[in-house]
């Protein structure tokens, strides 16, 4: 085997073998791994031992877009040392080919009798890539069982072992609450948090960004909507279900707003101040991953060029865009991976398999609203760059029920002695030299280095001539508020605290606690104690104002 295999990509192979060859309990093997776990490389590993072993004779590989197809090509190819061949329906026969074999999901519609022939003239193993694609009732599903029906084994991988819609998925069961049921023996997992305390993802914390609305209706009424309040009508209104729909709190979170010339997005709007918080944090990480990248998946293509406008006013850069309806959207996804530009603004394009290892921060405002896309969204900021990375990935989200329960129960998976979490870094590293400079540092003290400065657009009051960041709202010197003249009005666009380990912690804690962080790292560092850091590594700085209260109250 030509890669070295992490401890639980071993285990699941040694677990596979023993169910897939020793027993013959079933044909179907199932390893439901975290997003970023590296299930691509354990699934390479298990089909090269069954080639050794002399169980197969060849292997097909069904997965989400071409994207990923072309990355299991790759993949197989670094395992294997085989070389995979990317087909579709345009291929006509690919029997003949006789070799290993790659397709999408949707081509596999259009490729039935040509896989079905595979299957059937060669002892063939199937890999069923993020499987929740393959509803029975749905095209995929149907076409891949037909097609997949005389395969001799079957892998099948998920990250997200559930389906929210009811929906069932070819070759394994589905409990009631619509998780994989498929025996213990014949299956192996790998937790979210269970990738975090080995270092093989990396911790996340949720930030709840909260909008009021005033929304300004004909008549001169005026209703207040927010994540957690719906829009109270006059009885006059109450009776027009299409009004509450339009003033439904996620439907206006993804509304653009736009200056009074109706072109130019609004810079003190809901989505910019999302943006501009998610900018700072990923300035912050660019301390410790100087090309640490920003992922913005975004409702629709209209919205997604609407957030590129916005990123362009506030930071001065330009983001990458990708959506289905842009020409070649696998090769900028794949320029995007190997430059170190900020964002990347995306409609459903990078939500599932695709591994690009520098994304840290995510600023969500999805079409869907289902818990498995938000687990596939999560898995894009959480993979790890190497042993060395200390970096902690942000989602900054709309502050309303859904997203909260969806983020509650991803930090409930992790255990409580996650030891190798780290939390956010008060110090920035040199590139060149390596040294631990303070983030004030404009100079690295032992090279000299320079450290670039983080994108700032700046716009003056019209009252003081103060000086205030392009997103605010009102001056911070005099009060005076920057000019909004539209019927829907933001009110208040604000992080409302964060989701970390379970806790949910108030914005005045989160605050407190990034005033107080750099001074508590520093002292326990200084002390030397290993029991005290490994605690500090353990506790998220955003907790430790909470800490503070906890101690002072014994």
């Amino acid at each position: 085997m030509n890669v070295k295999l992490r401890p639980w990509q071993q285990q699941a192979l040694h677990k596979a073998i023993a169910w897939l060859v020793q027993t013959r309990a079933d044909r179907h093997f199932l390893i439901n791994a975290a997003p970023g776990a590296g299930k691509t490389l354990a699934a390479c590993a298990i089909a090269q031992t069954l080639i050794e072993l002399g169980e197969i004779d060849r292997v097909m590989v069904i997965a989400p877009r071409s994207e990923i197809v072309s990355q299991w090509a790759d993949d197989f190819r670094r395992v294997t040392g085989r070389h995979m061949g990317k087909v579709t329906a345009r291929d006509g026969d690919i029997g003949a080919l006789g070799i290993d074999i790659c397709a999408t999901w949707a081509a596999v519609q259009g490729l039935q009798p040509e896989l079905q022939a595979v299957c059937r003239a060669a002892r063939v193993l199937v890999i069923c890539d993020e499987h929740h694609h393959a509803a029975i009732e749905a095209a995929w599903g149907d076409s891949a069982d037909s097609a997949c029906a005389d395969a001799s084994l079957v892998l099948v991988l998920t990250g997200t072992p559930i389906r929210s819609d009811g929906a069932q998925s070819i070759w394994l069961a589905y409990d009631d609450a619509g998780a994989i049921d498929h025996p213990d023996d014949g299956t192996y997992t790998l937790t979210y948090g269970d990738a975090v305390d080995l270092g093989y993802c990396r911790p996340v914390t949720f930030h709840r960004h909260e909008g009021k609305f005033s929304v300004d209706l004909e008549g001169g009424e005026s209703v207040q909507v927010s994540g957690h309040q719906k829009a109270k009508l006059p009885p006059s209104l109450a009776r027009i279900p299409a009004l509450q729909t339009a003033l439904d709190f996620y439907r206006l979170a993804r509304t653009p707003q736009f200056e009074r010339d109706g072109t130019t997005p609004l810079l003190s709007g809901y989505q910019a101040t999302m943006l501009e918080w998610g900018g700072a944090k990923l300035t912050d990480l660019r301390h410790r991953m100087p090309d640490a990248g920003g992922l913005v998946i975004a409702p629709s293509i209209e919205m997604a060029e609407y957030m590129v406008e916005l990123i362009e006013l506030i930071e001065g850069e330009r983001p990458l865009l990708v959506h289905s309806q842009l020409a070649n959207p696998e090769s900028r996804i794949r320029a995007f991976r190997n430059t170190d530009k900020r964002w990347l603004v995306s409609v459903a394009m990078v939500s599932e398999g695709v591994d690009i290892k520098r994304l840290r921060v995510l600023v969500y405002l999805p079409n869907a609203l289902t818990e498995l896309a938000f687990r596939q969204a999560i898995g894009r900021v959480v993979r790890t760059a190497g042993p060395d990375d200390d970096t902690r990935a942000y989602v900054v989200m709309p502050s309303f029920d859904t997203f909260e329960a969806f983020a509650r129960r991803v930090e409930n998976e992790m255990p409580a002695t996650a030891h190798s979490q780290s939390s956010d870094p008060k110090t920035k590293r040199c590139p060149v030299c390596g040294s631990e400079c303070a983030l004030a540092e404009r100079f690295c003290p032992g090279c000299g280095h320079e450290f670039p400065a983080g994108p700032q657009r700046l716009k003056s009051c019209d009252d003081c001539g103060a000086l205030n960041p392009i997103t605010a709202v009102a001056c911070h010197a005099c009060g005076a508020t920057f000019t909004q003249n539209f019927m829907l009005t933001l009110d208040e666009a604000l992080r409302a605290g964060a989701i970390v380990r379970g806790m949910d912690i108030d914005e005045t804690e989160v605050l407190a606690a990034e005033e107080i962080a750099p001074a508590v790292r520093k002292l326990i560092l200084r002390s030397g104690d290993g029991k005290l850091v490994k605690i500090l590594q353990t506790l998220p700085d955003e907790s430790l104002a909470r800490l503070r209260s906890i101690l002072v109250a014994q």
